[in-house]
């Protein structure tokens, strides 16, 4: 088992959406929400204090609904309105796993969700319960990377976990060169410097500021998680300070 005690899964939106050939067939695929969260409450189950921070990039992105003439800031409120929607699903299968859960959201919604309070996401971590975080920053023009780099420093987390469709950070995009090598390791510096966009540059700066590990997974094979975590195999990319050794 790793080292940590509280961890951030950061959670891209497509991992959730369910796809057919390179279409989306749905928004949401179910059976991927429950093998996801199913994952997340073994790791629970293991010891760990766990808060994640969902995208909603399976519902809508919203530089994509920009392209359809839609003002920048009320594309991305659209966009945090997919993420409480992926929030809710999640939640509802942990608790059908016996996880007590709470949603805190960035934008208020009292009949559905908590308002995001610190102290009190913290409280909710100490008595063991998950918390998943909502609605982004709240605020257009930020990525759910940088909300979950920095609800990650504000939970005094040990390490952030990206959960994503790739394997790990590569040196190049594996999509359009076959020939990319996948990256063990590499330093928050050399990330930005190289410009590798798993994560925006905001996150990797928040995670680098407050020493934070960032631990790049491929979420959609299942076991990676507990594999990860639970067994502590050395699996997808590690972005650290050059001096912190976690394996």
């Amino acid at each position: 088992m790793l080292p940590f005690k509280r961890v951030m899964l950061k959670l891209s939106g497509e991992v959730l959406g369910g796809e057919a050939g390179d279409k989306k067939s749905s928004i949401l695929d179910f059976e991927a929400v429950r093998r996801i969260g199913l994952e997340v409450a073994d790791v629970r189950s293991a010891g760990f204090e766990v808060c994640l921070v969902v995208g909603g990039g399976n519902i809508l992105r919203g530089k994509e609904t920009e392209k359809l003439g839609i003002e920048r800031a009320q594309a991305d409120y659209m966009g945090m309105l997919g993420t409480i929607i992926n929030a809710i699903a999640l939640q509802s299968v942990l608790e059908q796993s016996g996880v007590e859960t709470r949603v805190q959201t960035a934008i208020e919604m009292r009949a559905i969700a908590e308002p995001y309070i610190r102290r009190r996401a913290l409280r909710h971590l100490e008595k063991g319960r998950i918390v998943i975080f909502a609605a982004g920053t709240g605020s257009p023009y930020f990525s759910t990377d940088t909300t979950a780099a920095l609800r990650a420093a504000e939970m005094n987390v040990d390490c952030m976990i990206k959960g994503t469709k790739v394997d790990g950070i590569y040196d190049d995009d594996p999509k359009t060169n076959p020939s990319a090598k996948l990256l063990s390791d590499i330093t928050y510096k050399d990330a930005l410097t190289r410009g590798l966009n798993v994560m925006d540059g905001a996150a990797f700066s928040l995670c680098m500021e407050n020493k934070i590990p960032i631990l790049v997974v491929n979420i959609e094979k299942s076991g990676n998680l507990v594999s990860l975590l639970v067994k502590s195999e050395q699996i997808g990319t590690i972005v650290h300070n050059g001096q912190a050794k976690i394996f």
